[in-house]
């Protein structure tokens, strides 16, 4: 949640080219940083982690349920924070299960990666929630907590949340199926009973121990006994004792693990304020306004096994239990690969002969018979046999499809980038520059040993985007399409202004402070 306070001035420029220390912060040399404009995007740089060793020998314990900042305004910490810490606390795995999405998973598997920590990846399910999350001190829904049990559970899931936010119809509004979402598991999620607002400890507070039984056999009977395990906390409150003997007598009785949890929600103990102020944020209130309606959250912050297990001693296994569940999930996020659907192929062609065939086409227009230009020729044959042996035929018949479209329909269409390099590309009408005779290397685009699938980025007319956005879903259908979009991030001006509120500033200092950001 940083910023820059614009362009460095000439003098912090001297002292830097000068080989001079200054007070410049590294990305305030980059004065094109467009500050709170919606149009303006920053890229990552790719994550460096330090060598982090655990402080003290470790018992063996994995945390299952993590909130980041990417559950907004109620994380309190970025995935690369929970990792280190995990990898500082010698944990034998963590989850990142954010509110309704995956929005954080690259960044945390890129850290875990880098750390040697394994990955778990999850989501906490809004299942009947009639608002979005902003704007309620303590939002409402009763929350499920799944975990994908490897990359088939991923999968499943990931189509569960996006099925939800389709039918939600607006932003930050989910409507889960509870039926469709049971019958999609099929053995690959785990189900935790979860926060305060889970099924089983919603129902224990308002219902007392049968009724917790009983919506905690609801959830044995919909997704197995296996599958499901009694979640644990403790944050230090005086109910914490009472309520997991209760929960763990219901596990005893239905013979069901228990596994002890944390429910984080930022990394260190130190980010609990910025976790309280962040919730007032969210509730646009002032932190007195919005202090009855706030959950403790002291203890929700990372811990390492030894602290879990005194914790939790009074249940011995479920510290146990959750290092064996995380090493069971676990998962390289590197291994999910997306699968294009199947392109429609006229009869008696299949994806590797149709894309030929339209290569051979465009060839002939392009570069005239094979005898005019034969190292145009070969190098197509070269590029044909490297997409099929990599099984990307379908990828190119779908973009030339769009691409079609928009020149059948008088739209402006034009591919750039690294596909220029190709021939096929050029040929089927991707691409409008000769690669061969501009002696281009087609393996900058696409080799057998570049690690995923090919990029080709094809600009298109804005005034009429949304028609090949439409046609898209009109072939594919709405469920196999999807957008990418940035993730929009605080900025000096809205951070300032929103903190002063919640720490109960009048209006007029609000302004005065967010004022002396000197820019959006």
């Amino acid at each position: 949640m940083g910023w820059s306070n614009g362009p460095p001035t000439w003098a912090e420029l001297e002292r830097v080219l000068s080989g001079r220390p200054g007070r410049t912060p590294p990305e305030a040399m980059y004065p094109g940083d467009g500050g709170d404009s919606p149009a303006w995007s920053r890229k990552r740089g790719e994550y460096r982690g330090a060598d982090l060793v655990p402080d003290v020998p470790t018992v063996p314990y994995a945390e299952l349920h993590t909130h980041s900042a990417y559950s907004f305004l109620d994380g309190a910490a970025h995935p690369e924070e929970l990792v280190e810490e995990a990898a500082r606390l010698g944990l034998e795995a963590i989850a990142l299960t954010d509110h309704d999405g995956f929005y954080g998973v690259v960044r945390f598997a890129e850290a875990a990666k880098e750390l040697g920590v394994r990955t778990v990846f999850g989501a906490e399910l809004s299942l009947d929630a009639r608002d979005t999350r902003a704007g309620a001190p303590d939002p409402d829904g009763t929350h499920l907590l799944v975990l994908a049990r490897g990359q088939e559970g991923y999968r499943r899931l990931s189509r569960q949340v996006a099925a939800a936010h389709l039918a939600g119809g607006e932003k930050g509004r989910t409507q889960y199926d509870f039926d469709a979402l049971t019958e999609a598991a099929g053995g690959h999620l785990q189900i935790l009973t979860g926060c305060r607002k889970g099924h089983v400890r919603r129902a224990l507070e308002r219902g007392g121990p049968d009724a917790a039984e009983s919506a905690l056999r609801e959830l044995v009977e919909r997704f197995g006994r296996d599958r499901v395990s009694v979640e644990l906390t403790h944050h230090g409150v005086p109910e914490d004792e009472e309520r997991n003997t209760a929960l763990a007598v219901l596990a005893q009785r239905l013979d069901l693990p228990v596994i002890a949890t944390t429910g984080a929600h930022f990394a260190h103990p130190e980010r609990r304020r910025l976790a309280m102020t962040m919730a007032a944020v969210r509730a646009r209130q002032s932190l007195d306004e919005a202090a009855g309606w706030l959950a403790p959250t002291g203890g929700a912050h990372l811990r390492s096994g030894a602290e879990m297990a005194r914790l939790f001693a009074a249940h011995p296994t479920a510290v146990p239990a959750a290092a064996e569940l995380g090493r069971e999930c676990a998962f390289d996020l590197r291994l999910i690969a997306p699968r294009l659907p199947p392109f429609d192929v006229p009869a008696g062609h299949t994806e590797d002969s149709w894309l030929r065939e339209l290569a051979v086409r465009g060839a002939r227009r392009r570069y005239g018979p094979p005898e005019r230009n034969p190292q145009a020729y070969r190098q197509i044959e070269h590029e044909l046999r490297v997409i099929a042996e990599l099984g990307f035929p379908g990828y190119f018949l779908v973009v030339h499809d769009i691409v079609s479209f928009c020149k059948d329909n008088d739209i402006l269409c034009q591919g750039r980038g690294s596909a220029a390099n190709s021939a096929v590309c050029y040929a089927i009408g991707i691409t409008n520059v000769d690669p061969v005779r501009n002696e281009l290397l087609f393996e900058r685009f696409l080799s057998q040993e570049r690690d995923g699938p090919p990029d080709i980025d094809v600009d298109i007319e804005s005034d009429r985007r949304e028609e090949a956005i439409q046609h898209v879903y009109r072939k594919y259908g709405r469920e196999y399409a999807a957008q990418v979009a940035n993730v929009i991030t605080y900025r000096g001006k809205s951070s300032v202004r929103d903190v002063a509120r919640a720490l109960g500033f009048s209006q007029g200092q609000q302004d005065a402070w967010s004022k002396q950001v000197s820019r959006w």
